[in-house]
């Protein structure tokens, strides 16, 4: 069971979320950029979209809230584009760089709890006509390939519509689809009948594992497909050595979690500035 007063955890969860923000602009390839200096992380995406595709984070914790906010203002400036930063409720890193976000006029965007598990879940049968198919080549019935790889983005950009993500905005920011199947990455698309309707994927750093891009085609909803690719990547993290599986929950997702045994770490809220008029 989760302790949700672990700190050592709780603070391996931020760092794989740092690690997954590189990894997003990583797979713009040549048009991405992660930039670690003056103890301030910034990543920027092929695409301008200011929500989770660009942001910041400050890596030293004893930096003036208001410098980290006046050095990730100033690159993302140059780049003619707003960014995020995701910020821990309470924690004494980053409550002055939120009171330094709220002086600059940053947007308290959306909240979503860290969410834990420290051991394997109950496995679920897939429902008729659903199928899973590893982006590793995870199956031996369906090894994965690039077109797992492109099923993950499409399905991905389709669901995250829900959140407020505009249409094509994934597909702008993976620019190099091939760059996702690396070492500590895993992906599975769930098919219905043989048409992508779902995806998930899990992010090895720092002994854990982190569950990302957890969606579901909305014509597909109401078939538990969601909570599927979550049970299917959180065990696969288990198997290569992650010793607990964190991911960062939405509205809709939060209960479906809980119920297969995740527990709340902490909170975050994401604060945005927004790209000049």
């Amino acid at each position: 069971m989760v302790d949700p007063h672990d700190d050592e955890l709780a603070a391996l969860g931020h760092l794989n979320r740092l690690e997954f923000e590189r990894t997003l602009a990583r797979w713009s390839g040549a048009a991405g950029a992660v930039e670690e200096r003056s103890g301030v992380l910034t990543w920027a995406s092929a695409s301008d979209f200011p929500v989770l595709l660009n942001g910041a984070a400050a890596l030293d914790p004893t930096l003036p809230g208001d410098a980290v906010v006046r050095e990730a203002t100033a690159r993302f400036e140059a780049l003619g584009r707003g960014f995020c930063t995701p910020l821990r409720d309470l924690h004494p890193d980053d409550e002055p760089i939120r009171a330094a976000a709220v002086d600059a006029g940053m947007v308290a965007l959306s909240g979503a709890p860290e969410m834990a598990v420290v051991e394997r879940v109950e496995e679920r049968a897939a429902g008729d006509g659903v199928e899973l198919r590893w982006l590793d080549g995870g199956s031996a019935a369906a090894p994965g390939s690039a077109a797992e790889a492109a099923d993950f983005v499409a399905v991905s950009d389709a669901a995250y519509q829900s959140l407020g993500m505009p249409a094509g905005t994934l597909h702008t920011a993976v620019a190099a689809p091939h760059l996702i199947d690396t070492p500590g990455t895993t992906v599975v698309v769930a098919t219905v009948d043989g048409t992508p309707a779902g995806a998930a994927m899990a992010l090895l750093s720092h002994g854990i594992a982190g569950v990302y891009f957890v969606g579901t085609l909305e014509a597909a909803r109401g078939r538990g497909i969601g909570d599927l690719v979550t049970r299917a990547v959180t065990n696969r993290a288990f198997d290569e050595g992650a010793r607990a599986v964190t991911l960062q929950a939405s509205q809709m997702g939060e209960a479906i979690y809980a119920r297969m045994g995740y527990r709340e770490l902490f909170r975050y809220t994401t604060y945005v500035r927004f790209p000049p008029a």
